[in-house]
């Protein structure tokens, strides 16, 4: 069922431009005949020429919404100077309502056009269906296109320009919830190696559970390829390393680990390097952002470790393949544990638990109970030290620091992280980040 509908009234042929009331007021009539909810939520999507002012564009179309008060406290006409804002603006008005079944209604010659926009400042969250915008039975002379007979590719340079259109308009949004924080440890050299921890200020996403500094896309989320590669810019620009050198694990909740250089696993947990200028990143909601940096053979790693890759060593892999591909003594690499969820928050069934009781009894608390809280850091420590990292050589403020300035609860602190547990599926992401020094 369409919980929405878009018209885009924003690049009409010419020679409708005379009579957009009477073409609006013939959708709006379509609309209101064929909707199978009372009234569904209404953009029309128009263009605000230079110079002019909003109210008065807005004012022009008042006559055409009167007769349809039954729609028009649903309705909202949306201005603005290119089509990614008014796309966006929309976007942000049908998350607020989370809505995603829309229903869009342009020109013919725009389909193909618009189809881009919506692929890249949307994700496989929404559904789209599209429909002709017909001319009103009252408009004279009017030669309405033909339906292509088949979806037409749109010619490079035209893709290129949209992109080009998208990133200009998110890079004018203003950052949200203050300015981009990043958490650095003392304990990476920093003459050596830059590096830290993303906390959730100073990106442009604005869906409360990934406002605003979220690092993460995937097709269950509503923030777009689009945005979090806006906010890696900013970080990127905040931190002073390279976007277009950043490495991000593929995350599969194991053990694989990808050596920079070499044939790239399709997905992995871990990633190392020796390449100067290459940022490397393992991401975080809960799970952990482990990093890893040798200062004497000049490697370093990252490694995401939730509750299974904690469980599969993954953070030893990380440091064997150091060890194995760039000769790294074990007791020189430094280890920073990022925040993570603590185990003042952290359940998992019993069966699982039992897992982590193997390591050590005290990664456990409440054991006999249907869903103990687990420690995962404590267990990864012990696994890290099991295999030679020294006990000073890992950093985790949760046991070594009270005053904390890295190792945080992630589910105890909503205004610094996001947290997979604490907000649900529709989470945002922080990272951990390291890169040797040119």
């Amino acid at each position: 069922m369409v919980e929405a509908v878009l018209i885009d009234l924003f690049s009409l042929p010419a020679n409708w431009q005379n009579n957009i009331q009477g073409l609006l007021r013939n959708t709006l009539e379509n609309i209101e005949k064929r909707s199978c909810i009372p009234a569904p939520f209404i953009y029309v999507m128009c263009c605000q020429r230079q110079g002019r002012e909003r109210n008065g564009e807005q004012e022009s179309l008042l006559p055409a919404l009167r007769d349809f008060q039954s729609l028009k406290k649903r309705l909202e006409v949306v201005h603005a100077l290119t089509t990614a804002a008014a796309l966006y603006t929309i976007k942000q008005r049908l998350d607020e309502k989370d809505l995603s079944i829309i229903k869009v209604i342009l020109p013919t010659l725009r389909k193909d056009l618009m189809k881009v926009y919506l692929d890249h400042l949307f994700t496989a969250v929404y559904q789209f269906e599209f429909e002709d915008l017909q001319a009103a039975s009252d408009c004279e002379n009017l030669q309405i296109a033909e339906p292509q007979s088949e979806a037409q590719m749109l010619p490079t340079r035209d893709v290129a320009l949209i992109r080009s259109e998208i990133q200009m308009y998110l890079e004018s949004l203003p950052s949200l919830k203050g300015e981009l924080t990043i958490l650095r440890s003392s304990l990476i050299p920093d003459d050596i190696f830059l590096h830290g921890f993303t906390t959730r200020t100073g990106g442009i996403s604005y869906i409360p559970t990934l406002s605003s500094c979220n690092l993460f896309s995937s097709s269950k989320r509503r923030d777009p390829q689009v945005v979090v590669k806006e906010n890696l810019r900013r970080l990127a620009n905040v931190a002073g390393f390279n976007p277009e050198t950043f490495h991000r694990v593929k995350i599969d909740h194991a053990n694989a680990v990808c050596i920079m250089g070499k044939t790239e696993p399709d997905s992995y947990d871990g990633i190392v390097t020796n390449q100067k200028g290459v940022t490397i990143a393992a991401p975080g909601a809960d799970c952990i952002p482990v990093l890893f940096a040798d200062p004497v053979r000049k490697a370093c790693g990252a490694a995401h470790s939730g509750w299974k890759g904690t469980l599969l060593g993954v953070s030893m892999a990380t440091v064997n393949a150091m060890v194995s591909e760039y000769g790294c003594n074990v007791k020189d690499i430094l280890v920073v544990l990022g925040p993570s969820v603590g185990p003042c928050c952290y359940k998992l069934p019993h069966e699982s638990a039992k897992e982590f009781h193997k390591i050590d009894p005290k990664c456990v608390r409440l054991f006999d109970s249907a869903s103990p809280y687990i420690d995962i850091r404590k267990a990864t420590r012990i696994l890290l030290e099991n295999g030679g990292i020294l006990p000073e050589n890992i950093q985790d403020d949760s046991v070594t620091d009270q005053n904390q300035n890295i190792t945080f609860c992630t589910a105890c602190h909503p205004d610094k992280f996001y947290s997979h547990f604490r907000d649900g599926t529709n989470f945002g992401t922080q990272i951990g980040f390291i890169s040797i020094k040119d």
